[in-house]
């Protein structure tokens, strides 16, 4: 089986770019190089390519320089905030999610509850909804809310929140507002001021690209101030070569959240695909996966698939969900567009392509012919 690059539909999972292997390959090889060296020149450059890692993402999302730092995961990074919030701040409270946030959040949160004594309040989508609306989201946050986690961008039907109308209800409710940007983030526009939001998290992967375990927190300066958290150690301070076991102080920005020795290798990894974005035609990529999308949803209209995705580009982020009759059905549709070379996947019932910066127009036409022929055998 031959995989065609240009019919490449996974920017919700991994994600490409022209030149990723012969770039990840060089920065692998200088890294083998530099920690191979007999010398002691190891650490400032790992460390360099841990801030060049961190200086690419603020400028991603708009973030000042102290406020912006590694963690593994999106999972990682919302418990670290969480733990690290004043004590009682949750306690006794509420802490808001949607239904269709990225199951991993849920599962840490529902656990999170019991450690840190909130209440978790789930929003389900109304019945025969695809998603949670906004509306639902709202008339659930009262005052009793100390924090809501908002997902920029559904991984299960791409429906992009309000995030405008979400944050300034919940200001109004004096909640901590934290979001997970990681389905859009590298495609859609996005900044930590407009609105204004105390934490937001992310992976490197999907749109941007990257290499999984190098993910990234934000957290408002304001917030930093009054944040303790649990796991610290040497890379906490603002001296991390403070030897002294009694005067540990944390650092007074974001490095309060680093703890021991950082995982650098993922971000290290990740560089080149940053890079890479940083010097992309945005504009231009974003144009073409509405054009992509467009091609798309008019053909799956003609094959009559149900589209799980809102249509309007405004409610939706870069990718389209398609309800199959059932699990069995959506597995026999993908084995069938692999064989013919496209990259896809499926959640259940739900088949889901994402176009991208390596996806052609030919492609995306064809792939609609193939699935009109998995459909019809």
């Amino acid at each position: 089986m031959t995989t065609r690059e240009d019919g490449y539909f996974l920017y919700h999972s991994i994600g490409q770019y022209p030149g990723k292997e012969a770039g990840l390959s060089a920065a692998m090889a200088e890294l083998a190089a530099v920690w191979s060296a007999p010398n002691d020149q190891q650490w400032p450059y790992l460390l360099g390519k841990r801030g060049e890692f961190i200086d690419y993402w603020r400028a991603i999302i708009d973030a000042p320089a102290g406020s912006a730092t590694t963690c593994e995961n999106v999972t990682q990074g919302v418990d670290m905030v969480m733990r690290a919030l004043p004590d009682g701040l949750l306690r006794g409270r509420k802490v808001l999610v949607a239904a269709d946030c990225f199951p991993s959040n849920h599962f840490l949160l529902t656990r999170l509850q019991e450690r840190l004594g909130f209440e978790l309040v789930t929003v389900r989508a109304r019945q025969g909804a695809n998603f949670v609306a906004d509306e639902d989201m709202i008339a659930e946050w009262d005052r009793d809310v100390a924090l809501c986690l908002i997902t920029w961008v559904s991984s299960t039907t791409s429906r992009r929140s309000d995030l405008e109308t979400l944050v300034d209800h919940g200001r109004s409710m004096g909640s901590i507002i934290g979001v997970d940007i990681t389905q859009a983030a590298g495609l859609l526009p996005y900044s930590v001021e407009a609105p204004n939001v105390d934490f937001v998290v992310s992976t490197s992967l999907k749109w941007m690209c990257g290499t999984p375990g190098a993910g990234i927190l934000y957290v408002h300066p304001d917030l930093i101030r009054d944040c303790r958290p649990e796991l610290c150690g040497w890379f906490s301070q603002d001296n991390p070569f403070n030897w002294d076991i009694d005067a540990f102080e944390y650092a007074s920005d974001i490095r309060r959240f680093d703890n021991g020795t950082p995982s650098i290798m993922p971000s290290a990894a990740s560089v080149p695909a940053l890079k890479w974005h940083a010097s992309a035609d945005r504009e231009s990529i974003l144009r073409s996966n509405r054009h992509l999308c467009g091609i798309l949803i008019d053909g799956a209209d003609d094959l009559g698939l149900k589209l799980l995705t809102p249509r309007s580009e405004e409610d939706r982020g870069g990718s389209l969900m398609f309800g199959l009759a059932s699990p069995e059905q959506a597995v026999q549709v993908l084995n069938h567009l692999r064989g013919a070379g496209f990259s896809a996947d499926t959640r259940g019932a739900t088949l889901r392509l994402s176009p991208g910066i390596q996806t052609s127009e030919e492609a995306t036409r064809e792939v609609v012919v193939e699935l009109g022929k998995a459909l019809a055998g």
